[in-house]
């Protein structure tokens, strides 16, 4: 067994663990207590928000982080073996972590803090709605952009078709069907900044546009 091996192999094993528990917070946010949260009293949902959001939060946002820092040692070990599946991949999760640590996150600590203030007696901030309304539309989009990530993720290895041969080759994925996918999924990221949830309210709805996300892109990749 190469010392190289073990460690390429350990590092992809850290990428899974870290992604898994990342992406599983992520969809127990969005599948099971944004959910609880429209169904409970006030009651019940503060005390939520005060002492099991902050939780998971802590495990959401590390999990992301190591998942991040793993993937680009992982893409560091591939070098010239990446393909185009995978660069998908990486503009995916790479968003999806800028927006657990630049949106949701500082969100979701003015939504705690006004929740704590409004238990010890205090008021509430007015900006707390505004800010649970971005995080959920950020939180949307990561729910939107992990289907295809995930799909796109397994493709490099296991899926044939252009967007499996390495970026050097010249009859892997036209310029003209990288640039356009690339287009649609920051257009998305724009969305999830500036715009609104749309068909992606509902969990279903989300779960659709994911998987026509994915298909869109896959087609375009084969086909253009």
């Amino acid at each position: 067994m190469e010392l190289e091996n073990l460690l390429s192999y350990l590092v992809r094993w850290i990428h899974i663990f870290a992604g898994v528990t990342w992406i599983g917070i992520l969809y127990y946010f969005n599948f099971v207590q944004t959910e609880f949260f429209k169904e409970t009293d006030a009651g019940a949902k503060s005390s939520a928000i005060s002492k099991l959001v902050p939780r998971a939060l802590w495990w959401f946002r590390y999990g992301a982080l190591l998942t991040f820092i793993s993937g680009l040692a992982l893409a560091g070990f591939l070098a010239s073996a990446i393909n185009f599946y995978i660069m998908i991949g990486i503009l995916m999760g790479t968003l999806m972590f800028l927006n657990v640590w630049l949106i949701i996150w500082p969100a979701q600590q003015i939504v705690i803090a006004s929740t704590d203030a409004v238990i010890a007696g205090g008021e509430a901030n007015p900006a707390a709605a505004g800010a649970l309304a971005k995080a959920g539309l950020a939180s949307r989009t990561n729910t939107l952009f992990s289907l295809p990530m995930l799909f796109f993720m397994g493709a490099s290895a296991h899926l044939d078709g252009a967007g499996r041969l390495p970026m050097s080759m010249d009859d892997g994925v036209s310029t003209l069907a990288q640039v356009l996918c690339i287009v649609i999924i920051l257009g998305l990221q724009i969305n999830a900044i500036k715009g609104k949830q749309g068909p992606m309210t509902s969990i279903v709805g989300v779960i659709h546009c994911g998987i026509a996300l994915g298909a869109v892109l896959l087609l375009i990749m084969q086909l253009l």
